[in-house]
């Protein structure tokens, strides 16, 4: 099983867990998350039928990407039942993502009751209210964190404030800055609007800025976007290699490289940078 510290690849997309005739897309639309909803996307008095439904999403033999089940908050009775659920799933999920996560406890909940010998699976945090961002110290010390998602609509919905980039830069920054002083991926909401692909291209070009990791989307023809937006470019790789040997060239000390002043916080950055890169998906 994955480890709890994987860093899935930019794009993240989720499917309704009642549209079985969703999930194949879903599966094969070059995301590197793909996560079936039985929360939000589903009504009360659907729940059930949507735990049963979502058994097949995973069931495809070799799936090309990381699989995951967005379940109901578990402050809530349908949460707890999705748990139980799970555990008696054949084919159980890769990825949890646990919603509205006030406390650490709902992380540790989610470990006590799935976790087995044979089954550790990632364990994410939907970030998604003002007491959230107010417990992410104690939330991201959780020991089976495996990242946090930005939930920008249940956010903005408590704030009554706008879903646009500028009323929430704040929250993001704040969410960014948590995940990193943990060492902890992060992965920003998906751009809401399904038919502005200028909008979708700077939503995702400022989050890669920010520093998120990837980033959430809820159709497929939004994957190419976001995995082109967040995968590196050969002109940045070749600037890193760069940065790399002209802190070789000068011992580590403060130099000039294309008419730019560059020094240890540059070369670090470059370094990871190439070791994000490296690193096998």
């Amino acid at each position: 099983m994955t480890s709890t510290r994987c860093r899935p690849g930019p794009a993240w997309i989720i499917t309704p867990g009642l549209h079985g005739n969703r999930f194949a897309s879903a599966h094969h639309s070059g995301a590197a998350v793909a996560v079936v909803d039985i929360e939000d996307s589903v009504a009360p008095a659907d729940k059930q039928s949507a735990r049963t439904a979502s058994q097949t999403f995973f069931t495809p033999p070799n799936p090309p990407c990381t699989l995951g089940i967005r379940i109901n908050s578990l402050t809530t009775l349908d949460g707890i039942k999705d748990l139980a659920a799970l555990a008696a799933y054949t084919t159980r999920p890769d990825l949890i993502l646990v919603p509205k996560v006030e406390s650490p406890r709902d992380i540790e909940l989610v470990a006590a009751c799935l976790d087995a010998p044979d089954y550790t699976p990632q364990i994410w945090a939907l970030i998604e209210s003002p007491r959230a961002f107010d417990a992410l110290p104690a939330i991201t010390r959780a020991p089976r964190l495996g990242g946090l998602i930005f939930g920008s609509a249940d956010y903005a919905a408590t704030l009554r404030c706008d879903l646009g980039w500028s009323a929430l830069h704040y929250a993001r920054s704040a969410l960014v800055n948590a995940a990193a002083a943990a060492n902890l991926p992060v992965i920003d909401a998906p751009t809401w609007k399904l038919d502005d692909p200028d909008l979708l291209l700077r939503d995702a070009q400022r989050a890669r800025e920010l520093g998120f990791h990837g980033k959430g989307c809820v159709h497929p023809r939004h994957v190419h976007l976001i995995n082109e937006v967040f995968t590196p470019t050969t002109e940045e790789i070749a600037q890193a290699h760069a940065l790399l040997a002209a802190a070789d060239a000068s011992g580590g000390m403060v130099t000039t490289v294309d008419g730019q002043m560059r020094g240890a916080p540059f070369f670090q950055a470059a370094r990871e940078f190439i070791a994000e890169t490296d690193r096998p998906s």
